[in-house]
């Protein structure tokens, strides 16, 4: 009988000898140029630093983290907007994931703070969850602070498709990668000759929904898996489309990505949420990129229930704190004065040394195996 545990699934994808062999097919068609390639996921950065991919590679190939990180980039507003309303009315419980429970605004403050102030948040696993606690605590108003790309986004929509207790409402931080994408690209900020693009994400969307960046900016494009094997063969087929002038998205993820991706969860992603123009930690204002909840869903937006408006915030990092370079590809964690210093995942002073998928917390996690 055949094993489908998790380690026989992902061990063909983790082989050291394929690893090498591609490692050196890449050395061999880098070696007359530099190349330049970002990938916009967090689990791909701690697949690239947890293996040590970087080491592999040849010089001439420098692979960057892009804004990969749904809680890294969160804007500090929407931070704050849950603050204010958790301050200001003693019956709100605010529910929050793990990830997000400890990321600073851009003045230190966050829900962890809040928690320690006497404030009442919870940190739940799913929407499921704070949903169960607004129907277990009828006399309180439940708030969950809804964030993630489109990954997360369909649960959203679907739990509040299910008749939600009167009681429950939401802040919703969901965002959309492709708008972010072509904006971080028509900003000619970031110079890059190719986009890894997120597996997860892309297992929702398809992959078709990035179609439009070739069109515009002529950039190769790979989704990938997340297995070490994923990310070398995802640089490969970079490197070919560059060399050859083939520019298109492909699909090194076909076991899970599909070209329209999962129609169901768009479907419903497209029944509650409308897109609308929304600020990103490090990135700015992009259009189109917020989802927002459609009217016939109002009763269940928090802003509207409690007619309450997110600050006005006039940074969205701490000084000295490099997040918004990090984000941006611009620089690496170790560039940043704060970074294993004043900033560390069991302190940090910004939002990528918090979550798991920050690229600030991956590079401090993964450090002492590098030294």
């Amino acid at each position: 009988m055949i094993s489908l545990s998790l380690d026989n699934l992902t061990k063909g994808y983790r082989n050291k000898e394929l690893a090498s062999k591609l490692a050196k097919l890449i050395e061999k068609e880098a070696s007359n140029a530099s190349y330049r390639f970002m990938h916009v996921c967090g689990t791909h950065e701690d697949t690239i630093t947890k293996h040590g991919l970087r080491a592999l590679l040849p010089n001439s190939i420098d692979v960057v983290a892009g804004p990969g990180c749904p809680v890294c980039v969160t804007h500090p507003r929407r931070i704050e907007l849950a603050l204010k309303l958790l301050e200001g009315r003693k019956n709100v419980i605010l529910t929050t994931f793990g990830d997000m429970y400890r990321v600073p605004s851009s003045y230190g403050r966050s829900f962890s703070h809040a928690k320690a102030r006497g404030f009442n948040v919870k940190v739940v696993y799913s929407i499921s969850d704070a949903i169960r606690i607004a129907r277990s605590i009828s006399n309180k108003e439940v708030v969950h602070f809804a964030v993630g790309f489109e990954t997360t986004a369909p649960s959203t929509a679907s739990s509040l498709l299910q008749n939600p207790p009167k009681n429950f409402s939401i802040i919703s931080a969901h965002l959309a990668v492709p708008p972010a994408l072509d904006y971080l690209l028509a900003s000619g900020e970031v110079a890059v000759q190719g986009l890894i693009l997120p597996g997860h994400v892309s297992a929702i969307i398809g992959w078709r929904a990035y179609e439009f960046l070739v069109d515009r900016y002529k950039i190769p494009q790979v989704v990938a898996g997340f297995e070490p094997l994923d990310v070398l063969v995802a640089l490969k087929m970079l490197l070919r489309q560059v060399k050859e002038g083939d520019i298109k998205v492909e699909n090194e993820y076909y076991r899970v990505a599909k070209p329209d991706g999962n129609l169901k969860a768009k479907k419903l992603m497209d029944e509650v949420f409308a897109l609308e123009d929304a600020k990103w930690r490090g990135l700015g204002n992009i259009p189109k990129s917020g989802l927002r909840l459609k009217p016939e869903f109002e009763q269940f937006d928090a802003t509207m229930k409690f007619d309450i408006k997110a600050p006005e915030i006039d940074r969205d990092t701490e000084p000295g704190c490099r997040c918004g370079d990090v984000i941006k590809g611009l620089v690496k964690p170790e560039e940043c004065q704060l970074f294993g210093r004043t900033c560390t995942p069991y302190d940090p002073r910004g939002s990528c040394m918090v979550s798991v998928e920050g690229t600030c917390a991956i590079a401090y996690k993964y450090r002492r195996s590098r030294l």
